[in-house]
């Protein structure tokens, strides 16, 4: 675990064992896989220091120094901070996880007129705290989906958690509401998914869709209602992928109307419960549980902490 400590607009980290002998460019394009972009504005504008000094890039570092980065400076904000009240799961100067409420867009399709979406939100959040930086969606979450959502506070913890997320080292765990009994209580689902091209939005299982995997485990049973309560969790990020892979399985989501699903419920019975990630600088495991938003909920007798 790295030890960290912000200092103004600097995070100071103390040179771990397992740097010593690296160098500022070794952190930055092997530990961190910071874009060469990236990494060429913080080299150009000397936005790394050692020890209160400039630092070279390609002199070994040592165990113990203090290397210190400009991470936290203020930024012109790119989406128009406007107040929408949030639930936070995990903050620090790095990262913020949202649950995020339903009906609401995770960020605007246009600044101008769009701005009672999360990322709005989250702009005027942080100018009340003074910080004024603009916050990156790490991945997004349908309009009417709750739960989990990942920002990153800075531009260099959003690359990072870009890339964790890339090679699939973000866990997120959905809760779905299914049609049906399913036969097999765990399984996994490997469809291509590409655009519908009879519709502006939906998506379809497709031979020539991007590749997309879905793993589930049923939950819980309402055999009453012919209802099936099942935990996914994904190895790829496709648009409406869980909602596509059990329309196509035949068990649509409840509320999804777009996919097939009886109204229910007023929005497709879907939450982000879970995420699980390694914090970008400290390397602490993170683990967020978001509770249910809907009231009355859809996932009645479901503890998220058991997921």
């Amino acid at each position: 675990m790295l030890n960290t400590i912000r200092k103004g607009e600097w995070l100071e980290i103390i040179i771990q064992e397992k740097w010593d002998g690296k160098t500022v460019e070794d952190i930055f394009r092997q530990e961190w896989e910071a874009p060469k972009k990236l990494t060429h504005i913080f080299r150009m504008d000397k936005k790394v220091r050692m020890d209160g000094q400039a630092v070279n890039w390609t002199v070994p570092l040592t165990a113990g120094k203090r290397l210190e980065i400009h991470l936290f400076e203020e930024e012109e904000f790119t989406i128009p901070p406007h107040y929408q009240e949030i639930n936070i799961l995990y903050e620090d100067d790095h990262v913020l996880v949202l649950n995020k409420p339903p009906f609401i867009n995770t960020h605007p399709n246009d600044n101008e007129h769009d701005i009672h979406t999360l990322l709005n939100a989250v702009a005027f959040y942080m100018q009340a705290k003074g910080e004024i930086r603009n916050t990156r969606q790490v991945h997004r979450l349908d309009r009417d989906t709750t739960g989990a959502i990942l920002f990153a506070k800075h531009a260099l913890a959003g690359a990072i958690l870009d890339r964790m997320l890339e090679k699939r080292e973000i866990k997120r765990t959905y809760l779905a509401v299914v049609h049906g009994l399913l036969r097999q209580k765990k399984g996994t689902i490997k469809e291509p998914i590409g655009r519908d091209r009879h519709h502006p939005t939906r998506r379809r299982v497709s031979v020539s869709g991007q590749t997309a995997v879905t793993h589930y485990e049923v939950v819980k049973e309402d055999k009453t209602n012919k209802l099936t309560y099942v935990k996914c969790w994904l190895e790829t990020g496709r648009t409406h992928q869980i909602r596509v892979h059990f329309s196509h399985i035949g068990h649509p989501l409840a509320g999804d109307l777009l996919y097939g699903g009886k109204p229910i419920a007023d929005r497709q019975a879907l939450h982000a419960a879970k995420l699980e990630f390694l914090h970008p600088f400290s390397e602490e495991e993170i683990i967020c549980y978001a509770a249910f938003i809907d009231d009355p909920s859809f996932f009645v007798g479901i503890d998220v902490y058991t997921l």
